[in-house]
Formats: structure tokens, sequence, C-alpha cells
């Protein structure tokens, strides 16, 4: 029986697959794993503004936000690679984390620090590239958050969890930016939301299945307790509904505002899944919940499919 990670889809199977194979092809399986793949669909946020405002904003609007998507896949790689080389030495006494290429000593740090390099670089390039220099500057901000919270943030209560929630909320912004959208308060706000819901949830699956030993592996968890926390999961919830109705009610076409509107009731019906599968505290990424559970998919094509006809 193989045990996955939670935080990274790490099982030791595929790790020892490739034991027998050339050092190249181990070091750039290494690499791979280490840039969090499983977490690259986050990045497509930047088509959130566009969808909300039913427009690409500029000519080729299209693949000005795929440049975007593309610029934080690279610019969350090296904010990855930075954490692990940060957290290696408590990572080797994780029952999961244990297998990150860093911990287990497949990635030299100093590699990985030079490839962290290279992906800031590429990701603050992007912008240039696409005649944006805005979208720049919000990866920029990006990196400067997610760096404090790798550095210093991740030990602070409650703000830990908001700077979390804030890269969801800058990859919106970065995409509203490359594509000239005015991005919508409501709608940031919607996704900031929801950010912050899920790394509650993090935290609330990580207290109840390491117990007394998620204090060691993250420091600051011993401010949480479970009960607060789905506290916290379910008013946070409920506020994010509610800023989807303030959202939809504000769109100036009847027919898209009557639709989106009406969108709210399988997104509701996703947050209460949602809830109850998180009440399970499983070993499973909260990621997975959302993207694997029969249930929470089918409340997601559902909203999907409202929201898409509203436009």
């Amino acid at each position: 029986m193989t045990t996955q990670s939670p935080e990274t889809g790490v099982t030791p199977a595929p790790v020892a697959r490739l034991a027998g194979s050339p050092p190249p092809l181990r070091w750039f399986a290494a690499v791979v794993r280490t840039s969090r793949p499983r977490q690259w669909p986050k990045n497509l946020l930047v088509f959130a503004a566009p969808l909300a405002g039913a427009t690409l904003g500029r000519a080729d609007g299209l693949a000005y936000a795929f440049v975007a998507a593309a610029a934080f896949v690279a610019a969350s790689s090296a904010v990855y690679f930075v954490n692990d080389v940060v957290d290696a030495d408590r990572d080797r006494s994780h029952p999961y984390k244990r297998y990150r290429a860093i911990a287990s000593g497949e990635l030299p740090k100093a590699h990985a620090l030079a490839l962290a390099a290279a992906c800031v670089v590429s990701a603050e390039a992007a912008g240039f590239l696409i005649g944006e220099p805005k979208l720049s500057l919000v990866i920029c901000a990006y990196l400067m958050f997610s760096f404090l919270y790798t550095l210093v943030l991740k030990h602070v209560p409650i703000v830990e969890m908001m700077f979390v929630a804030s890269g969801f909320m800058l990859r919106a912004l970065g995409g509203a930016v490359a594509t000239h959208v005015p991005p919508s308060a409501w709608f940031l706000l919607v996704c900031s939301l929801g950010a912050f819901m899920v790394a509650i949830a993090k935290r609330f699956t990580e207290l109840r299945v390491l117990g007394t030993d998620a204090v060691r592996h993250r420091p600051v968890m011993r401010w949480y307790s479970p009960g607060l926390l789905r506290l916290a999961e379910r008013v946070v919830a409920v506020t994010m509904i509610a800023a989807y109705l303030m959202w939809a009610y504000t769109e100036h076409d009847a027919w898209m505002r009557a639709w989106h509107l009406a969108s709210a009731i399988p997104l509701a019906a996703a947050l209460v899944r949602f809830d109850w599968l998180t009440a399970k505290a499983s070993s499973k990424a909260v990621e997975d919940l959302i993207s694997r559970d029969t249930g929470m998919l089918c409340c997601e094509l559902a909203w999907l499919v409202m929201f898409a006809v509203g436009l």
C-alpha cells in the first residue's frame, strides 16, 4: 500500500521506479515534482476576470491570458523551490513530506535555488513580452507575498492563511491586467474568499489527521483548534456566497443577472459538499476533494453550465 502526500501528491512508489533511471532523468523528475504540477490548474484563475466580464478585452486577449497563466506557473514554481529548501530539515521528519525531492536529497538545494531564480526572471519577463508591465508588477507582488509567507509569515496565525488566499486574488488580478478587462471588486472578493476557505480546510484536515504531530511539522498549528477552524470555514463560505450574489446582482444585462443569480444555487451546493468532505478529515489533499469527488464535480459542472449560459 502506498502512502500519498496530501501536500505534494508524491508517493514512494514512483521514486522507487526511477531509482534505476539515468541520473539526468531522475534529476528532471525531481525538478518536475518540486514544481508541483498538480497545483498548476490554480493558475487558470487568470481567466476569471475575462469570463466574469464576458470579454477577452484587448485583441488577442486569449493568447495574453495564456501568457499570464504560464507566468504564474513559473512564479509559483519558484516559490515551491524556495519553500522546499527552507523546509527541508523539517520535511525529513514528516510522514509524507519526507518524500519531497529536496528533503530526500534527490534535488540539491543549490540547483533548486538556481531554478527558482530562472523561474522568477521568466515570470517577470512575461509582462514585458506582451507589452503590459503591470502584469510584471502583479507577479512581483505575488512573489513578495509568497516569499514573505515562506520565510516569516507562515508562523503568524490567521495572517498566514490570508497570505495564501492573496495568491489566488493576485492570479485573478493578473489575468485582468493582461487582457485589459476591468476586474469586478466583488468577483475578486469571491476568488479571495474561496481561496481563504480552502486554506482553512487544509489546516483543519492537517490538524485532524496529524493530531499533536501537526504542531511539530507546522508550528503555527498550536494556535488553531478543529472547532474554530470549522466555524471559520463555514463563516467564510456564507460570506463567499453573499459576495457572489452581490457580483451577480450588479450585472447590467437582465439575462446575465438572472442566470448568474441562479448559478449561486449549485455553487452553494458545492460548498455544502465541500464542508461535508472536509469534516471527514481524510489524508487526501484538499484539492482532490474539489477535483476528484463525484458529487463536487457534478455541482461544479452545474455551476459552470449556468454561468456559461448567463454569458
